[in-house]
């Protein structure tokens, strides 16, 4: 089901949330830009949606959690006047994926910076891994980064550059067990993020990783956070404070704004000094 553009202004609403933001780096260089985001719906997805709607930007986004989306589409056009446009999908389906792309740019505008986020930490084991989940588990955590930048690069072109922006992660980096096949296609994101920083910037276009530590997500205070993992956290972060959504969207702020025009090709940590 598509979710057209909700749209007024970009007002700011006095909730604690937002007046955090506020007192954080404003980029005029966002007004009204079109902004794409894979997996907004939840987690560190819905803290993008919120940290660009804030900016005064156009946000689409997509997330097989309709229910969720929805939601958050709600909120913040009561909070925002927020200007969005949202559809339920599932990016294992590259038609599906690419299809959204093109009906929310046509809503939208050519988009000046794609969002990457989309991801599943699902855990497993080396023994219990088949073809056919693997398969799967790279349909989501690889392959739609990959074509969602192939349908975006055009209007990109025609507009004279953009952003691209991958999620990537520090759990492979510091070499965390659990998920080798997540920890494989999460390795990946700089090796598409540097094999097409050449390419893409002959255009303008800059691309860069972005690869958050343990963001403390409901998904992950709710599965995988226990005592253990607290303690991991005070030992292996040089900062006490745990990692929220909103201190990865920042950095991802940054650079799809103008004030990243130079940045491409590299990878920026957002893991309070873990790794």
């Amino acid at each position: 089901m598509d979710h057209p553009a909700i749209s007024s202004s970009s007002a700011t609403a006095a909730t604690p949330a937002t007046a955090k933001a506020t007192a954080l780096a404003r980029y005029p260089s966002l007004d009204r830009q079109s902004i794409f985001i894979t997996g907004g719906g939840t987690g560190i997805g819905a803290a993008l949606v919120q940290a660009f709607v804030e900016q005064g930007a156009r946000v689409a986004f997509i997330d097989i959690d309709a229910q969720a989306s929805a939601a958050l589409a709600d909120t913040l056009r009561q909070q925002q006047g927020a200007s969005l446009w949202w559809r339920a999908c599932d990016v294992r389906d590259v038609a599906a994926l690419q299809a959204a792309i093109r009906d929310a740019e046509a809503a939208h505008g050519e988009f000046s910076t794609l969002v990457n986020n989309v991801a599943r930490d699902d855990r497993h084991t080396l023994e219990d891994m088949s073809p056919e989940v693997w398969d799967d588990r790279m349909a989501v955590n690889q392959r739609p980064a990959y074509f969602a930048i192939q349908a975006v690069v055009p209007g990109m072109r025609r507009r004279g550059g953009g952003a691209v922006i991958n999620l990537g992660s520090t759990g492979w980096q510091t070499k965390a067990g659990g998920y080798p096949v997540y920890a494989v296609a999460k390795s990946s994101v700089n090796g598409l993020t540097r094999g097409l920083a050449s390419t893409l910037g002959a255009d303008r276009i800059r691309i860069n990783t972005v690869s958050p530590g343990w963001v403390m997500t409901e998904r992950q205070k709710a599965l995988w956070l226990d005592a253990q993992g607290e303690a991991d956290i005070q030992r292996n972060q040089c900062l006490p404070d745990k990692l929220q959504p909103a201190d990865v969207a920042r950095m991802v702020l940054f650079l799809a704004s103008d004030d990243g025009a130079m940045c491409t090709a590299q990878e920026f940590k957002v893991d309070a000094g873990w790794n």
